[in-house]
């Protein structure tokens, strides 16, 4: 065998492999985003691919139709009562699009955001703010690595025209992570960020060559991941009456709750109890007496998402879940606790001028409101919609007016004790 032959076997699958893949990035194909199924699809998804990217989340969100709705896991349980299943069944004149998954948390929601452009602004926006994830240290390194995006990143990066309080405070926190400094170019620019000074010229140039590669493949590949819910919302919207009656779906939703939760004493829906907890109750009983969500990194993480809704002057309607009392009793997770959490929170929000506040933390009793330990249930999704609906669709059509107010990105405000704050 001649040595051009040897050379070409074993360089030839590499080098033709080269040529396929630049012949697909180049190619004038794209997931089609003009097609209402990939994007309906999308809404619903809460895929990877889909949070993670660009083009299938901005199309939509820069529609009239699609209503973003920021969380997290509480977004997966379809349910009758999901805004999803409501929105559909009684032909609202909106469609929410689920911007969240388990573990996503602020810092992965004010990205998405930022990345949205001009597709959010003067959107309304629902918000799904979770007591939980302001444990002490923040987000955990898993659950930012889960959902933490290249493209977004790098976009945020190449797109800076000065350094303000916000992006200074954004670069320290990602460079805290792991895999965010297994990227030497991406970890120079945020060294730089972080003091207050723009990127050099050369991790800048590198950056976006990556940021309009990452664009590309989000193109082509944005779909990947994505799971049709529609037999899930089809099945659970069977089980709602054809006209909505606010008195007859609390009815619904106390007798659903109430045969969904029938064996264990915690109103805890039973595959939950059964596959979660049932084994664990006895290391589980006391375990959460010492947790504590007043003092958390959190805090000016979610100051970077309402920096972010402000240029914007997106329209904004937080909602804050409450705990499962039953469940809470039994661990040990204070109540009084939790108040003081959401007394500190709203008057972050309320303080910069965001209003719209649906606080149910005092709900954390009331029977079938919680479909397990700290995620809404049926009564609460419920409650909820009677202040997404009108808010949506009946809102004010002013912009907001908001003051913001960079001393939220300081640790002592993350360390500050709610019985102290001067309101």
């Amino acid at each position: 065998m001649s040595i051009k032959k040897k050379l070409f076997g074993i360089f030839g699958p590499i080098l033709i492999s080269a040529v396929l893949l630049i012949g697909l990035f180049f190619a004038p194909f794209k997931v089609d985003l003009d097609s209402k199924k990939v994007l309906d699809d999308a809404s619903t998804s809460m895929a990877t691919n889909v949070l993670r990217g660009n083009a299938i989340k901005n199309k939509a969100i820069g529609s009239k139709e699609y209503i973003p709705f920021f969380g997290s896991s509480e977004l997966s349980r379809i349910s009758p009562f999901h805004p999803s299943v409501l929105a559909d069944k009684y032909n609202r004149n909106y469609r929410p699009f689920l911007l969240g998954a388990p573990g996503t948390q602020s810092l992965t929601q004010a990205l998405m955001m930022q990345s949205m452009g001009k597709n959010l602004s003067h959107k309304k926006v629902v918000f799904i703010l979770s007591p939980q994830w302001f444990v002490k240290d923040g987000v955990t390194n898993d659950y930012f690595d889960a959902y933490f995006s290249d493209l977004q990143t790098y976009q945020w990066v190449t797109q800076l025209k000065q350094v303000t309080d916000g992006d200074s405070y954004l670069a320290r926190r990602l460079l805290e992570f792991p895999k965010v400094k297994e990227d030497q170019r991406l970890e120079s620019a945020l060294q730089n960020i972080s003091t207050k000074k723009m990127p050099n010229q050369s991790d800048k140039n590198y950056l976006e060559l990556m940021y309009n590669a990452l664009s590309r493949e989000d193109e082509l590949f944005g779909k990947i991941g994505m799971i049709n819910k529609e037999k899930a919302i089809e099945k659970s919207k069977k089980r709602l009456p054809e006209t909505y009656n606010a008195d007859a779906l609390n009815q619904l939703a106390i007798e659903i709750g109430k045969n969904a939760t029938n064996n264990n004493q915690f109103e805890i829906a039973n595959s939950f109890y059964n596959k979660r907890l049932k084994k664990k109750l006895p290391e589980l009983e006391n375990s959460q007496k010492n947790w504590d969500y007043r003092y958390s990194p959190e805090y000016s993480d979610l100051q970077l998402v309402l920096s972010q809704l402000a240029q914007d002057n997106a329209d904004v309607l937080f909602i804050i879940p409450p705990v499962n009392k039953h469940w809470s009793d039994f661990t040990g997770l204070s109540q009084e606790m939790l108040q003081g959490f959401a007394e500190k929170v709203k008057f972050q929000l309320t303080s910069q001028g965001f209003n719209n506040i649906a606080d149910f933390t005092k709900n954390c009793d009331t029977p079938y409101f919680m479909a397990d330990t700290i995620h809404l249930g049926w009564r609460g999704w419920l409650a909820a919609d009677q202040q997404i609906q009108p808010f949506i669709e009946n809102g004010s059509k002013q912009s907001p007016k908001y003051q913001l107010d960079n001393s939220f990105y300081s640790k002592k405000w993350q360390q500050q004790d709610p019985n102290l704050i001067k309101k």
